[in-house]
């Protein structure tokens, strides 16, 4: 079965660029998904959607985070990546990735990894 499994450093300062990598087992990461998805939980909140890269490649994401986030895949490596520039302290979260099968159905979820935003 498909697993995902979240990387990345857990304190960034602020200002810099958070960088998240997961990595898929289980499967290739060119077939049998809709997207992959970024989502995030800040502390004490609710979840946010912050972007996926859909089958053919195209990326989408939420208009709030839009002009500091990248997400990319490499096939090779089996691995989808996020990168959230100019981070403040309320970019504190935890961050999942996510397979969708469709819009609104995330089929698979990493465990989550907590990154704060920290002087």
């Amino acid at each position: 079965q498909v697993q995902l499994q979240e990387s990345g450093p857990g304190l960034v300062k602020p200002s810099q660029t958070l960088s998240l990598t997961c990595t898929v087992s289980g499967g290739s990461i060119l077939i049998d998904y809709y997207a992959w998805s970024w989502i995030r939980q800040p502390p004490g909140k609710g979840l946010e959607w912050i972007g996926h890269v859909v089958s053919g490649g195209n990326t989408f994401y939420s208009p709030s985070l839009k002009s500091r986030t990248s997400i990319s895949r490499d096939a090779s490596k089996n691995q989808i990546t996020l990168q959230l520039s100019s981070t403040t302290p309320e970019d504190t979260a935890v961050y999942y990735c996510a397979r969708a099968l469709s819009s609104t159905y995330f089929a698979t979820w990493g465990q989550g990894t907590l990154v704060t935003v920290s002087s």
